[in-house]
Order: C-alpha cells, then sequence, then structure tokens
C-alpha cells in the first residue's frame, strides 16, 4: 500500500511539475546570458559536498539564486533543468525521477516568492540593493521548505521517518548554511550584472571551491583517524568473541537515543563516536585476564577498570573527537555514586557517559557470556527500569525504553559461542546489574 501510494504522489509531483517547465519555456526567450546561466548551473552540480552528515549539496544552489536576480524566475526554472542530469545519479529510477521533480518545484516554490517580494530583475537589481537582498532571502526560504516539504512527505509515506523528525534533523540544522549559500548567490548576481557577466562565477565560485576542498581534505583526515580508531575496536573483539561486534552495537543504539532525544547533527555525530569508543582503552588490557575463565584477582580487576582512562590516552590527540573523552572516562560511574573511575553520581556523571552506560549494559545482558547466556530484551528492559536512580539516570532509561519498545533491537547474533559451564564467575565490567547477583547490591566492575 506505501509504495502504491508513494508511486502515485511521485507521478502527480512529476506532472505538476513538466507542466511548470512548460510554462517556463513560453514565458523565456533564448538569449546568451540564459544558456551561460544554464551551462554555469550544469558544471556547479558537480561541484558536490556535505553541509550536514549525509546531507550533500552543490554549488548549483548559490548559482540558482544569482538566476532569479539575473534573468528572473522563469529562467531560473529552465536553468535548473540544466542540473537534472546530475539529480540522483546511480538512485533507482523513481528516486531519480522525484529529485528532478522535486528540483524544478522548489525552484518554482522559490521564483514565486521572489515575485511576490517584488524582486527586482536584471540591472534594475543594482539600483534596489533592500528590495533584491529582502527577496533573495524570502526566496531562499521558500525554496528550502518547499524542498524539505517534498523530501519529508516521501520519507512519511515510505515509512523511513516522521516529517518532526526529519525537520528536526535535517532541514534545521542545515537553514543557516542554504540561507548563506543564496546570500552568495545575490553576490554572484550583482557581480555578473556589475559587468563582468559568466566570469563573474570564476570570481564567486572558485574561492568558494577552494574553501570546500581544504574542508574536505580535513574530511579525509577525519574519516582515516576514525578508520584507525576502528582498527583498534576490531583488535579488542578478537581478543574476546562474546564481545564482537559490541562497540558497533553500542554506538547503534546510542544513536537511536540520541535521535529520540532530539540531538544536533554535530551532536548526535559525537555521541555514535562515543559509543564506538567507549571500550577503546582495553586495547591495552592482557588478552589474558579478558579471557581469564574464573573469578579475576584484585589486580587483575585493577587493569579493567583502567580502561577508560587508557581510552582517553588513545584518543587525546585527536582533535576531533575532544567532546567525546568525558564520555570515553565516565561511561562506567553510576547514577549512585558508587562506579568508577570518578565515583561521580546524579547529573554530574556526563551527559554521553549516561547515554552510553545504558546502551553498555543492555547489549551486554542482551548478548551471551562465557559464564552466562543472553537475556531477552524484555527481562533487560525491566532490569533497566529497576535500576533507575541507582545506576542509571531514570529519564533516560525512560526514553531508551520508549525507543527499543517503537523500534526493536537486534541483539548480538546466535553465532556467538555457547556458555561455558566451567567459569565460576556470574558478572563482568559490562554487567551492570544482573537483577541476583548484579545490581544495586552487587559491583559493576565485577567480582572481588
Amino acid at each position: 500500500m506505501r509504495r502504491r501510494v508513494l508511486r502515485v504522489f511521485v507521478a502527480s509531483a512529476t506532472v505538476l511539475a513538466l507542466s511548470i517547465l512548460a510554462l517556463a519555456f513560453n514565458h523565456v526567450s533564448f538569449s546568451w546570458t540564459l544558456l551561460a546561466l544554464c551551462l554555469l548551473m550544469l558544471v556547479s552540480g558537480f561541484l558536490r559536498f556535505s553541509i550536514a552528515p549525509n546531507y550533500p549539496a552543490s554549488l548549483d544552489s548559490v548559482v540558482l539564486m544569482s538566476v532569479y536576480v539575473v534573468a528572473g524566475p522563469w529562467a531560473a526554472i529552465i536553468a535548473v533543468a540544466a542540473y537534472i542530469p546530475q539529480v540522483g545519479r546511480g538512485n533507482p529510477p523513481i528516486r531519480r525521477i522525484f529529485n528532478v521533480a522535486q528540483r524544478i518545484l522548489a525552484t518554482a516554490a522559490g521564483g514565486l516568492a521572489y515575485t511576490l517580494a517584488d524582486g527586482p530583475v536584471g540591472r534594475e537589481a543594482l539600483d534596489h540593493e533592500l528590495r533584491a537582498i529582502f527577496a533573495t532571502m524570502v526566496a531562499t526560504i521558500a525554496q528550502h521548505v518547499a524542498n524539505a516539504a517534498l523530501v519529508s512527505l516521501v520519507i512519511w509515506i515510505d515509512g523511513k521517518a516522521s516529517p518532526i523528525e526529519f525537520l528536526g534533523r535535517i532541514v534545521l540544522p542545515t537553514f543557516v548554511p542554504m540561507a548563506g549559500y543564496g546570500f552568495l548567490g545575490l553576490l554572484l548576481a550583482v557581480v555578473w550584472l556589475g559587468g563582468l557577466g559568466p566570469l563573474a562565477g570564476l570570481l564567486v565560485l572558485v574561492p568558494l571551491l577552494v574553501a570546500r576542498w581544504a574542508l574536505s581534505q580535513y574530511e579525509v583526515e577525519r574519516q582515516a583517524q576514525a578508520a584507525t580508531m576502528r582498527a583498534f575496536i576490531h583488535v579488542i573483539e578478537t581478543k574476546d568473541l562474546y564481545t564482537r561486534g559490541h562497540s558497533e552495537r553500542v554506538s547503534e543504539g546510542v544513536g537511536m537515543l540520541g535521535r529520540r532525544l532530539g540531538l544536533s547533527a554535530d551532536r548526535q555525530n559525537a555521541l555514535e563516536h562515543a559509543g564506538l569508543l567507549h571500550d577503546v582503552g582495553k586495547v591495552g588490557v592482557p588478552t589474558s585476564i579478558i579471557r581469564k575463565p574464573g573469578r579475576l584477582n584484585e589486580s587483575e580487576m585493577d587493569a579493567i577498570r583502567l580502561h577508560p582512562a587508557r581510552g582517553v590516552e588513545l584518543i587525546g590527540n585527536i582533535p576531533f573527537l575532544e567532546e567525546v573523552k568525558s564520555a570515553v572516562l565516565h561511561h562506567h560511574e553510576k547514577y549512585d555514586g558508587t562506579g568508577y573511575p570518578a565515583g561521580l553520581s546524579g547529573t554530574n556523571i556526563p551527559y554521553f557517559a549516561r547515554i552510553i552506560g545504558i546502551v553498555d549494559a543492555f547489549d551486554c545482558l542482551t548478548s551471551t557470556r562465557s559464564y552466562r547466556p543472553a537475556r531477552s530484551i524484555d527481562e533487560t528492559l525491566a532490569i533497566l527500569r529497576q535500576d533507575k536512580y541507582s545506576h542509571f539516570d531514570p529519564e533516560l532509561v525512560d526514553a531508551f525504553v520508549s525507543v527499543i519498545s517503537k523500534n526493536g533491537w537486534e541483539a548480538a547474533e546466535a553465532e556467538q559461542p555457547a556458555p561455558d559451564d566451567s567459569v565460576q564467575v556470574s558478572i563482568d565490567h559490562d554487567d551492570l546489574s544482573l537483577g541476583s547477583g548484579g545490581g544495586a547490591t552487587g559491583s559493576a566492575a565485577g567480582p572481588a
């Protein structure tokens, strides 16, 4: 049913977009200026970048705003058609068709707003600067809102996310950057109309492209450093088959909770990094201790307790992970102050650390360990609720239970080894609560 409704929606949007495009051809005559703007739009479409995680954009956003001012809204609709070959490359046909329609409709919405705001066209813009600025701002907002509305409707029909979630996660964080590109488009138009013509594209877009290239190099470095950290995680998980995939699942779990809490894109990204790296310090814990089949002695437990501090040392020289250090260091603190390494309590425990502590315990309990089988999701959620206030932030527990109840959870795969009946130990450093033998009356650090 959803697929049928989606096809009808895409078909309707496509028919409307093609109708608007046909009207645009009737309102605009060929000119060398229009041809130059179309070519500039086509070239700028290749120059892609990201204004938020998983939200790509291109420099055609700048060029499009300049077309409103230089040649008018109808010309902008024709110019955006020059960008169509770049829209949705590599996507399924229905998505490409929708992306084309969406682009034309959003451009038309921006053009309508520019017209209603009495935006000047051509050299008139040089004599009415304030009108041009105001109309450009209105057109930018209208285009962004129309684009967001169309995308949010599609993902809602497809059942992937609610419009409110999309608004909070993508639209609002990207609004300011998109507004900035709108005003760069006005600058390009002014330089164009001032006498430089198409050469204005070089003057405005090339410096912007160079700046974006420099930022992309920083992103490449970030990805390389993140890959290094993932390599550490894989080294850790080869030490113990029972914890394989644990860090990735914790990262996914804190991501689910972060979205439920409405974190900004940057904070969401940082939280997921913290979830992935929370146990990276175990790389410094001897394999013999991690794999020891029986009860750990006090010195061995001290080595385990040091892994948060070792994790901070490992990521200490990576600037973009600065904000996750406190989460890595304090993810074994407990709400009642009986955790480690600092014995912090309540809201004195860093926010990310409180989130990770919940998901860390949840994944541990729903995974098989050498000394016990995995617990069911319902049983584990009951344990989390039981240990609100003692181990975990109660509000965050309620939010996490709500997320898991709504979205479900893929526990560790059944290919984990079966529990070893010869192991005489009932709790490890991740088992913050096991009902009996753990919990508020047990030891979060493991057996003494």
